[in-house]
């Protein structure tokens, strides 16, 4: 693996308000007990990701950064297959006391299923769509 695969570049990351703003006006939403995944389609190649991991839902500091860490490792291995989606993972009230793989394996499921609704070519980009 090389050096650039596992950096997380800005042009990566979702950065502004309205880069939020974007993906939470109309999103494809995906969701389990640990988190919660919006996206949209962005119009290009790339995936970019935006976390918006609360206090509420995580009191403890210590335990928002963890769960941040995780969630950008598993974009890092990941956001390569993905199609040009902005995505945005919420963390939930159950986050803190899950187990790091558990975490993984739940953002796991939710890329699969982004790929799965979301093809690169058909991915709406107007109109709301729940699973949860």
């Amino acid at each position: 693996m090389s050096a650039h695969s596992c950096d997380f570049p800005k042009s990566k990351r979702l950065l502004t308000k309205g880069d939020y703003r974007f993906v939470f006006a109309e999103p494809l939403r995906v969701c389990d007990a640990h988190l919660t995944v919006l996206a949209r389609s962005n119009g290009t190649s790339a995936a970019r990701l935006g976390l918006a991991i609360s206090k509420k839902s995580l009191r403890r500091a210590v335990d928002r950064n963890r769960v941040k860490r995780i969630l950008r490792e598993a974009f890092r291995e990941r956001h390569a297959v993905l199609p040009g989606l902005d995505v945005i993972v919420m963390a939930r009230n159950g986050c803190a006391e899950a187990s790091s793989a558990a975490l993984r394996t739940s953002f796991n499921r939710h890329w699969n299923q982004l790929l799965q609704r979301c093809a690169p070519s058909s991915c709406p980009s107007s109109g709301p769509i729940d699973s949860c």
